[in-house]
């Protein structure tokens, strides 16, 4: 029996965003349709390393029969030592035979899908109009997220990029964008300006659209910043006790999850309702009910809109599925007999 084997290197040359971009939406629908199984997450801290492991599991029927496994480390001291801080992978089973489909770097897949997800709830949640974005965080997913947006939000003219603990890293990342986005994703949009958010509750002000991918314990954007009709992609809190909204944002807003479950757990969730700000019963409902059509997403133009993405390993395995057929198409990757 053979097993296909990618690194990064072979997943970079066979993935492209927009096929990862519907991959994702079709995950989320089948999710909504119960044509998904998601499995508890488990998480291991290294306290005195201060770093993470988590797994996440799970599978998705319809027409992928697929079931399997993330295992990612984010081990930041690694960065002294001239080695990657945030690494791991995925393996990807068939679940019609419970045979093994392929074994693949998993940080280069959990970039990829953690963008779309930004990208495709904000595409179905946020004002048509919307062209401004801001993008909180300006670390290794950031790139992801701007990549995926201007796929998915043809109408973006400005995208503000914030790192409230480092300006200087901040104004550099931004001036890199137009080369990073032209090199790792073929993309080139005239006439979108990509700038340091310098002060970022005025660009946060000026956003029809905010992508938030901090690893924050405490709140970080106010609710008298943001004004009437924006959406919010909450990527950041996946763990206990992260937080990045002021959980008074909550109160008044349209709140999608892309589990609900998981979210009350260990989302931008968690914290507004132990805080009593919101209850379950609030919560309007699943991402992939709305990109599914059973349940409204906006429904007025002065709403503030939530997507809480606490990360879904039905995103991983759809998207390592479609890099295992486009591999084996272009004869890319390592074959091995197990």
């Amino acid at each position: 029996m053979q097993v296909i084997i990618l690194g990064r290197r072979d997943l970079e040359r066979v993935l492209d965003l927009p096929g990862v971009i519907e991959g994702v939406r079709e995950a989320y629908r089948l999710k909504a349709a119960g044509e998904t199984a998601v499995w508890p997450l488990v998480a291991h801290h290294f306290e005195e390393r201060k770093a993470v492991m988590d797994i996440r599991s799970g599978a998705v029927f319809g027409a992928e029969q697929i079931h399997g496994l993330k295992m990612l480390n984010n081990f930041p001291g690694n960065r002294e030592r001239g080695l990657p801080p945030f690494n791991g992978m995925l393996m990807v089973f068939d679940s019609r035979t419970g045979l093994p489909l392929g074994v693949m770097d998993a940080a280069y897949i959990t970039c990829m899908r953690t963008g779309a997800a930004g990208a495709v709830a904000a595409a179905a949640l946020a004002r048509p109009e919307a062209d401004t974005l801001t993008v909180l965080g300006a670390g290794k997913q950031a790139i992801f997220q701007i990549a995926a947006a201007l796929t998915a939000l043809p109408g973006l003219r400005r995208i503000f990029v914030a790192d409230q603990l480092d300006k200087n890293n901040e104004r550099a990342f931004a001036a890199a964008c137009p080369d990073r986005l032209r090199e790792g994703f073929g993309i080139e949009r005239e006439g979108v300006a990509i700038q340091p958010a310098g002060d970022l509750g005025e660009a946060v002000g000026q956003s029809g659209v905010v992508i938030t991918i901090t690893p924050s314990r405490a709140p970080v954007i106010r609710r008298e910043w943001v004004r009437p009709g924006t959406h919010f992609s909450c990527i950041g809190a996946d763990m206990e006790g992260k937080e990045e909204l002021d959980p008074e944002l909550f109160r008044d807003a349209r709140v999608f999850a892309d589990d609900i479950g998981q979210c009350l757990r260990v989302g931008e969730l968690e914290l507004p309702v132990k805080q009593g700000i919101i209850t379950r019963e609030q919560v309007a409902g699943e991402i992939g009910q709305v990109l599914a059509g059973t349940l409204p997403g906006r429904t007025d133009p002065e709403q503030t809109t939530i997507f809480d993405a606490t990360g879904l390993a039905l995103l991983d395995l759809v998207t390592g599925k479609r890099a295992i057929e486009a591999a084996a198409r272009a004869g890319k990757g390592l074959t091995a007999d197990i």
